[in-house]
């Protein structure tokens, strides 16, 4: 059994506050600013003398970023956000005039803007809407036609914490030769997730959310079978296979998931993400996603009795980390600034989103719905 109050430990923010927004910005545990502050001093001391031990720190959180979403260290690379891997697949699709992208209508913009620039080459993007606060594996279905070439999706959606069924639109992707872009951001970190099974081709999160890492270090897969299809329409001198001849022109991508890497490493930030990464996976993620559907349960129930008004989906194959709703007789922004002043941090977001991760409590869920008028 785990331990959670041992685990709690590396958590300093519960000192001050209950923290529930870890679908908006985490906090750091201890070990991930421990490793931040190897690297920071070691640059401050020593500069780049031990910039071997920098890179195989990246290429250590490589391997661990991969193993989190069961996939090859190959087909891994690391991005400064979601919305710069999502503009990579964009932008790398061959696409035709009369093409087109199949979304949904309640994508977070990093998924939308993206797909909307393209109408410049005369690609239209099909905004499937929720019903119900679900999106339907149907109505995907159904706005798919013979020149929709791209269907792209949150695992998680941000405003909602609805989880798509991920591995029947991967499957539909697969049947009908389609690239399948998943934003996992809201989902990486907290939700069990295989990339292979749900026939991903391209995936982004950045490490700021579930994965507990500071900003501007994020994760790209792209599938090893698509790496070649994909037109790398931002090849930087670090794509190449040798990067490190600077007078040796050649333009041979690097035969891995680096080829989409531009530059220079966010080395602070990989140091971070790899010490997070290596604790997820300490603890496990299915521990992990067990204990965060029994903390929103929890508040849900607690939701329920109080009668608050849920526009989180709650059948169990639906459910994520986000618990969103709303009151009849109080406006959301005055129940978060009603938690805020007891240091309760959520958001709003359509209605007051919460979003406990494993470290949180039942004491703290429970202590949460006492301050709920």
């Amino acid at each position: 059994m785990i331990d959670w109050y041992q685990w709690r430990k590396q958590f300093p923010v519960t000192e001050k506050y209950i923290y529930l927004n870890h679908a908006g910005i985490a906090p750091l545990p201890l070990r991930v600013h421990q490793a931040m502050q190897r690297f920071l001093d070691d640059a401050t001391e020593n500069g780049a003398v031990n910039s071997d031990r920098w890179a195989a720190t990246a290429e250590t959180c490589r391997e661990a970023a991969a193993k989190l979403i069961k996939a090859d260290a190959s087909e891994v690379a690391f991005m400064k956000n979601t919305t710069q891997g999502i503009i990579i697949a964009a932008n790398g699709v061959d696409w035709r005039e009369g093409d087109n992208v199949v979304t949904t209508a309640v994508e977070f913009p990093a998924n939308v803007y993206p797909w909307w620039n393209l109408k410049r080459y005369g690609v239209d993007t099909r905004m499937v809407p929720a019903r119900e606060g679900r999106i339907r594996v149907e109505d995907i279905e159904a706005a798919i036609d013979e020149r929709t070439r791209v269907v792209t999706i949150s695992h998680v959606e941000f405003a909602s914490g609805f989880r798509n069924d991920i591995a029947a639109i991967g499957e539909i992707c697969h049947a009908r030769g389609l690239w399948f872009v998943v934003d996992a951001i809201q989902s990486v970190g907290a939700i069990d997730l295989d990339v292979k099974a749900c026939g991903i081709d391209i995936l982004a999160a950045d490490g700021h959310k579930w994965l507990l890492a500071p900003e501007g270090a994020a994760i790209f897969y792209c599938a090893r079978e698509k790496q070649d299809k994909l037109i790398n329409m931002n090849l930087g001198w670090a794509g190449v296979i040798n990067a490190r001849d600077y007078l040796d022109y050649d333009l041979t991508p690097n035969p891995d998931a680096t080829r989409f890497e531009e530059g220079s490493y966010n080395s602070v930030g990989l140091y971070g993400l790899g010490a997070a990464i290596e604790l997820l996976l300490e603890i496990g993620i299915p521990n992990i996603e067990r204990r965060v559907l029994d903390l929103t349960d929890r508040l849900i129930e607690g939701l329920r009795l109080k009668g608050y008004r849920l526009l989180t989906p709650t059948g169990e194959s639906e459910r994520s980390g986000i618990v969103v709703f709303e009151s009849d007789r109080y406006a959301s922004a005055e129940l978060c600034e009603r938690l805020r002043r007891e240091n309760v941090i959520g958001a709003e977001r359509g209605g007051v989103r919460l979003s406990p991760h494993f470290y949180n409590s039942e004491d703290e869920m429970d202590g949460v719905l006492d301050l709920l008028p």
